[in-house]
């Protein structure tokens, strides 16, 4: 041993990922303990000291333990490092070879590979080490396309990927992979979507429940099951954050879905998360019990597309991103004030506000006036869904319009010609087989030949499900009457308007000016469209109160 290593630290590094576990006992952490401890003593290596990390892939030298041994070294203490073999201080050949090579002699660190026959004393013992480090990263590149593979194909049927169970549900004990309802956490779920669908927004929902003293799902999950997290703090256990609110108001798994391939990662070097688009997801429908309906789902996603700040007042405003300006289409704004009546409060349009006159009017309207038009209107329409089903059904339907129904006929056309050439492609791509194995043509001619039709196969495995998803959208907005009578049929007694009430049944509200602007007994048109069916009869004409 060197003079100037004497006195410092022999750091006996330790390593063990998930993937390397598959290997048994050889590379255990207790066995690399004992196989570096003896080795220290048996070579008279002073100041013996363990860094471990467990649990953490070779490709990455973002390790805690790892990070805490280069400090120590940075700082001067550390004169040697040993693991057991190469593979143990990583599998990236580039960054291992720069910390062999370049970073532990820039501080004067010897560094030994027992298994490897590496010392960074001895010059002639590191030749084959390039290559070493080289068949190292082969394996994390083998071993990452395997678990992609696996990972895909647990995907495919339908598996949740996730090792934990979402705020709400506990997995089953019965059956390896699926969710069962966790009522305590559950009813706490429903509540924040009941919130949500209120008219609340993440940052007033997380303040009402720390107010309550729920406990947050990581401090939850701890507390119940012992299982730990990443952003456990168990000195703020009732610290939701506007984030959680906002993840759980997204997770379709609270529908009973299971939806995977939402994430990926670039490579397996590359550990951060990209995110699917919505359409090259798997979704599988069903697959646990659903905390929510479908109908509450809907009602939320429309009150978090029109989220908006609360007020000054701390108050509510019902129709939040429902009332638009005729002529210019941006929303209206609703004007309160300590100093007003509630009779006084009314909405004017957003352009106006910002801009003046000379790009749009006001379109004044008291919000007292547009409740009493609403809930006229929302009462006659559903009583004329629940009393005259079959009447109302044919009026929705003879209001379809021709163009749509033919966009639909020529989707279901594309649609179609899609899965026969889907077919056709299987068809040729068999026979290309049968006709490379019988040796009609060549290796070569075969991978030319299906190197093109692979490639069209492949889109239109994205291009049909995409294609299925267009047509039964247009479908849902020709048959939108059916759902609307349904809703119908359960509010027989409609008595006050609700933010549940409005994005359950309206989906805009279009306010037009004045026949004399300012007047107070001028006319005023307001159209009234209704979620999935449009506007119902004729304009509402109103005389402004």
């Amino acid at each position: 041993m060197s003079q100037s290593n004497q006195g410092k630290i022999t750091a006996l590094y330790c390593r063990l990922s998930q993937d390397d576990g598959l290997d048994g006992e050889s590379n255990s952490i207790q066995n690399q303990k004992r196989i570096l401890e003896q080795y220290a003593i048996d070579h008279r290596f002073p100041n013996i000291q363990f860094y471990v990390d467990d649990g953490y892939s070779g490709a990455s030298f973002n390790r805690p333990d790892f990070q805490r041994m280069m400090s120590d070294m940075e700082d001067g203490k550390i004169g040697i490092i040993i693991t057991k073999d190469l593979s143990r201080l990583g599998r990236n050949q580039l960054h291992t070879g720069l910390y062999i090579e370049e970073r532990f002699p820039q501080f004067g660190v010897r560094y030994i590979a027992i298994n490897d026959n590496v010392d960074t004393e001895n010059a002639e013992s590191n030749d084959l080490m390039p290559f070493k480090n080289l068949f190292n990263e082969w394996f994390v590149r083998d071993t990452s396309r395997k678990i992609r593979a696996v990972q895909r194909a647990k995907a495919q049927r339908g598996e949740r990927l996730g090792t934990r169970a979402p705020y709400g549900y506990k997995k089953d004990e019965n059956a390896k992979g699926k969710l069962v309802v966790d009522e305590e956490a559950a009813a706490v779920v429903r509540r924040i979507f009941a919130l949500c669908a209120a008219g609340r927004g993440p940052s007033q929902i997380a303040k009402q429940l720390r107010a309550e003293n729920v406990l947050c799902p990581a401090v939850y999950t701890y507390r119940k099951l012992g299982s730990g997290h990443t952003c456990l703090d168990l000195s703020q256990p009732y610290n939701w954050s506007d984030s959680t609110i906002a993840n759980i108001l997204e997770n379709e798994t609270y529908l009973g879905n299971t939806v995977n391939m939402k994430f990926t990662t670039k490579s397996y070097k590359d550990k951060r998360y990209v995110q699917h688009p919505r359409e090259e997801c798997l979704v599988f429908e069903g697959t646990h019990p659903a905390l929510i309906t479908r109908e509450v789902w809907d009602i939320v996603q429309r009150v978090r597309q029109n989220r908006k700040r609360p007020t000054k007042m701390e108050e509510l405003n019902k129709y939040s991103g429902l009332v638009i300006c005729a002529d210019c289409g941006s929303t209206m704004v609703l004007h309160r004030a300590r100093t007003m009546k509630p009779t006084q409060n009314n909405f004017t349009c957003r352009t106006y506000k910002k801009a003046g006159s000379e790009v749009c009017t006001a379109h004044y309207i008291r919000e007292c006036v547009l409740d009493e038009i609403v809930l006229e209107d929302i009462r006659r329409v559903t009583a004329m869904a629940r009393e005259h089903t079959q009447e109302f059904a044919a009026y929705i339907c003879d209001r379809q319009s021709a163009e749509l129904r033919r966009e639909i006929r020529r989707q279901e056309l594309e649609l179609s010609g899609m899965k026969k050439r889907e077919a056709e492609l299987e068809a040729i791509f068999k026979r290309l087989y049968e006709d490379s194995v019988l040796g009609r043509i060549t290796t070569e001619q075969f991978q030319t030949l299906s190197a093109s039709y692979v490639a069209e196969q492949e889109q239109l495995k994205t291009a049909i499900p995409q294609k299925e998803r267009e047509v039964a959208k247009l479908k849902a907005t020709v048959s939108g009457a059916d759902n609307f009578i349904a809703r119908a049929k359960r509010y027989t007694d409609i008595q006050k308007l609700t933010p549940e009430l409005l994005r359950l049944f309206i989906e805009k509200i279009v306010v037009h000016e004045k026949d004399v602007k300012w007047s107070k007994h001028a006319r005023q048109t307001v159209e009234i469209h209704y979620t999935d069916i449009g506007v119902v009869d004729a304009l509402n004409t109103v005389k402004s109160a």
